[in-house]
């Protein structure tokens, strides 16, 4: 492995930066109703200098009320499940793993199912009301995680097949526990719920959410970070790395818990988007090289490229319309994961 230096990580990141930013211009730009590139940049302008106020009604309605809150929104859900789709593959040495492929998308959208169904029943204050959703959807991700790695356990031992298998089974069971619950339980928002579990970033949210998801996920994604060393060190297996001084259950224990957390949080507000921690870290590792101190940022700047085209792709594709945007990431993404699954078994 070749050494990493602060330089080549700094112009690796610069880059997919800059391609970001590329991409949420064009994000702004497109949709229902167009928008030229001189208004697009008068308009951020103001917003930077603070002169909302000179922003006309139509576009300050556009851009900042409609496109930049899901823009945002994107970013946010596409870095955190390609990190924790980066930590999985790297935990369970598994390149097919990722959090909708295991069902742990399925065990967080269970729980957050749970929470929108209990919600109106429960007198909560308003700050722990907001917050009852992300949590739910947390402890929904962790326990599947931790029923999905139970059952790929063999004699002390990972089971990469076993695990594949297990946690699409687990994840075709808990769908099946949420289209009953949602065929049997009364509420008003069944249609809207439907739509959310196929990936959905139209929901507008108030700031406050934006910043705890974001803190979050920065929080859960520094924790992973953290262990990048010991990760490149399990890659060789569990025995060599112990030998080599990796404390697996204090790395399995934090990995799990952070990858189950960004998890939770993107699920809790999009639904599940599937496919994304798959696609993403193999696209990264291709081009940038599996040393996860390289891997995880860079991942997470590749997810909040790819969920931002992909939500803008189902804005446009039958505007004014608009698709939701887990089908646009399961079209790409299931080929490639057949792909890779054939190449691991052959």
């Amino acid at each position: 492995m070749r050494p990493l230096t602060f330089h080549k990580l700094l112009f690796q990141c610069l880059f997919l930066l800059i391609i970001l930013f590329l991409v949420v211009i064009v994000a702004l730009k497109f949709g229902a109703v167009p928008v030229s590139l001189y208004a697009l940049g008068r308009d951020l302008l103001r917003v930077v200098l603070g002169q909302s106020s000179q922003i006309s009604s139509d576009y300050g309605l556009i851009i900042q009320n409609i496109r930049l809150p899901r823009i945002i929104l994107g970013i946010i859900v596409g870095a955190s499940l390609s990190v924790a789709g980066t930590s999985f593959q790297a935990l369970l040495r598994n390149s097919l793993a990722d959090p909708y492929v295991l069902g742990v998308s399925s065990g967080a959208a269970l729980g957050a199912i749970l929470a929108l169904i209990a919600e109106p029943h429960l007198t909560l204050p308003p700050a722990f009301g907001a917050l009852l959703t992300p949590v739910c959807a947390f402890l929904g991700a962790a326990f599947t995680v931790t029923v999905v790695y139970f059952l790929g356990r063999r004699q002390g031992q990972i089971d990469s097949t076993t695990l594949l298998l297990g946690g699409v089974i687990t994840a075709s069971f808990l769908s099946a526990v949420i289209v009953f619950l949602m065929s049997t339980v009364n509420s008003s928002n069944t249609r809207g719920m439907v739509f959310w579990l196929m990936g959905n970033l139209s929901t507008s949210f108030q700031k406050s959410v934006y910043w705890f998801l974001a803190a979050g996920s920065f929080a859960a994604t520094g924790l992973i970070y953290a262990t990048a060393n010991d990760l490149n060190l399990l890659l060789s297996g569990e025995k060599e790395a112990m030998h080599l001084g990796v404390d697996i259950r204090r790395v399995r224990l934090v990995v799990y818990i952070a990858a189950s957390l960004l998890t939770g949080l993107a699920v809790s507000v999009s639904g599940a988007v599937g496919y994304v921690g798959l696609i993403v870290p193999h696209v990264t590792r291709l081009i940038f090289g599996s040393d996860h101190r390289t891997l995880i940022p860079t991942s997470a700047l590749g997810g909040a490229i790819a969920v931002v085209v992909a939500d803008t792709l189902a804005r446009l594709v039958v505007a004014p319309n608009e698709l939701p945007v887990g089908a646009v990431t399961a079209v790409v993404g299931a080929p490639l994961f057949i792909y890779l699954l054939r190449r691991r078994l052959t």
